[in-house]
Parts: C-alpha cells; structure tokens; sequence
C-alpha cells in the first residue's frame, strides 16, 4: 500500500481488536488513494479553517464565542455526522437560554460552516437543511431619559463611562470597546472608526459631543492603547453580570446592549438630526435603516405638510361660506 506503515495505536491490547481496526484503517487509506473517496474531516477542523479564512469579519471575535458554546455538541463529532437530530438538540437547547432569534445566529453559523465545508473546500456531499425561525420585524427598543439615568446610576464607574459613551455616539458595543488612542483626536474633538471595523466596511467619522468627550478625558491616561479598561487591563465584553444586575436594579426589562444605539438613534431623531445626518453619523449603508426612527420626529413632517396652507386654505373657506 504505497510503501506507508500504519502506526496509529489502537488504545487496546486487544490483538483481534487491533487486527479489526488495522484492517478497517487500511481500507479507508485504499479507498481515498485508488477510488478517491473524500477523507473524513471533523468538525474542528472545520472551525479553525473557518475562523482563518473569516478573520477579517467585523464579526470575527462574536462567531468565536458562538463557536465555543456550540463545541459541547459538535466538537466530538466528523462534519458527515452532523444530522438533523444533532441540530434539532443545539436548536432545544439554544431555545432555553436565549430568544429564537438569538437561536438562529447560532444556527445559521453552523450551516455556514457546513455549507463552505461541502461547496468550496469539498469536504463533504451533503449538508442537513437548516431550518431558521421565522423573526418578526426588527427590533426597536429604546430607553427613556429617566429610565437611561437610572440604569446609569446602577453601573459600576467603568461600565457606566462605557455605556454613556455608547448613548453619546451610537456606536456598536465591539468599536466602543475596542477603541483605540490612535482613533481619537482629543484637540480636533474628533474619533473615527476604521473601514475595517464597521460592519458595514466604511470608516465612520465621530464628532464628540461634550458627554462623549467628557467620558475620554477621564479614560485618559488609564492605558497606553485601548480606551475602556478595568483594573488596567482592556474590556472585552459589555454584556456582564454586572451589567445585567443594573437592568434589574433600575426596572429595566426586554433590555440589549446594542439597544444602546437604538436609543441614541432614537433620541437623535427626536431632537430634531435629519435622515441623512443621522445615516452618516451611525454609519449606516442605506437611508433604508434609519427611516425606521422617522416616525419619532413628526414635527418636520408637520412642517412640510403646513406649506399647503396657502394654496388650500382658500377652497377651505369657500366650502364654509
């Protein structure tokens, strides 16, 4: 057999065993060099090569996190044993810690995985069809003022600058947390964020209002690179038991932290910011994403409507009359 020796230890002192499981090894090596069958690959393999090829994703450190709570139910298994009856097992028991919409990014990761696994590496035939849940139209959830002020007042003093930043700029949890020195320009009051690391591939641009510049001034000087800190070493995650407790403690329920940006959005409109201020300040692709908040300012539709009166008015008086 190509002059290659088998010598894979078997795990038993078995010799019939070990007779079994050499002779099944040799067919398989048979079988990939003359027939071209495919070698099986597991699922951790899969991974790596994924998180290789997809590390330039402004999602790349949130797939990771997904990708290590899925390792309890696939990590043990080769990608041609991933069945129905495996993704139906991590869809129940998504289901039981988190909201079917959350369940789906779970979901739709692994048939990533699978699908590049099958159509672009060759790894396997065939994929299991992976049913997503239906979601309903997106989620918009903002905070009063009062109820901002009191989540404020329960946070600790480093989660509590993080967030207010967040409401001050509308800036997405991973650029708040990963923000650099080198990103800010304290003298012009200017931040930008890299096209990089907006997940829209476009570098956003950052005026600082007075509260987002206060909040910097007072991480200045805490470390040498990152922005927000805590006890000298870089955050890495918002989402915290601390942060969690704080929703609890101010009354504050159905609660996200990227909810933080639709309250900024929210708020921006109210005050007034047009569609295309507001599009360039949150560094959306599309106006398509921010006529979600147009109903918020109504008085600029009021407005505009209002320049009718004159023309109108007169057929209005003649139909009293």
């Amino acid at each position: 057999m190509d002059g290659r020796k088998i010598q894979r230890s078997t795990g038993t002192d078995d010799k019939i065993k070990a007779q079994e499981f050499h002779d099944r090894l040799k067919a398989q090596m048979w079988e990939q060099n003359r027939l071209g069958v495919k070698a099986r690959r597991s699922w951790k393999e899969a991974v790596v090569r994924w998180l290789e090829e997809t590390s330039e994703k402004a999602t790349h450190q949130e797939d990771k996190r997904k990708l290590n709570w899925l390792d309890t139910y696939l990590g043990a298994l080769m990608l041609d044993e991933i069945t129905l009856d495996v993704i139906d097992t991590i869809r129940s028991a998504k289901l039981k810690e988190a909201a079917k919409a959350t369940t789906n990014r779970y979901l739709a990761l692994t048939r990533s995985i699978l699908l590049r696994s099958r159509d672009e590496w060759e790894w396997i035939d065939k994929v299991p069809k992976i049913r997503l849940f239906k979601e309903s139209a997106s989620r918009e959830r903002s905070l009063t003022r009062e109820q901002a002020g009191r989540l404020l007042d329960e946070l600790p003093e480093h989660q509590r600058d993080v967030v207010l930043f967040a409401l001050a700029t509308g800036l997405r949890q991973s650029n708040v947390l990963q923000l650099e020195w080198s990103q800010i320009n304290l003298e012009q009051r200017h931040a930008w964020i890299h096209a990089w690391q907006s997940k829209n591939r476009r570098p956003i641009s950052i005026p600082l209002n007075e509260a987002a510049y206060a909040v910097l001034l007072r991480q200045k000087g805490k470390h040498l690179e990152r922005v927000f800190t805590f006890q000298g070493r870089p955050l890495n995650t918002a989402n915290t038991r601390a942060w969690r407790k704080a929703l609890k403690r101010a009354g504050i329920d159905n609660f996200r932290w990227h909810d933080l940006r639709h309250t900024w959005a929210t708020w921006q409109r109210q005050a007034g910011t047009p569609t295309h201020e507001l599009q360039r300040l949150g560094g959306w692709r599309t106006g398509a994403m921010v006529e979600r908040y147009a109903h918020l300012a109504p008085e600029h539709l009021a407005e505009a409507a209002s320049r009718l009166n004159s023309v109108l008015l007169g057929y209005d008086s003649a139909t009293v009359a």
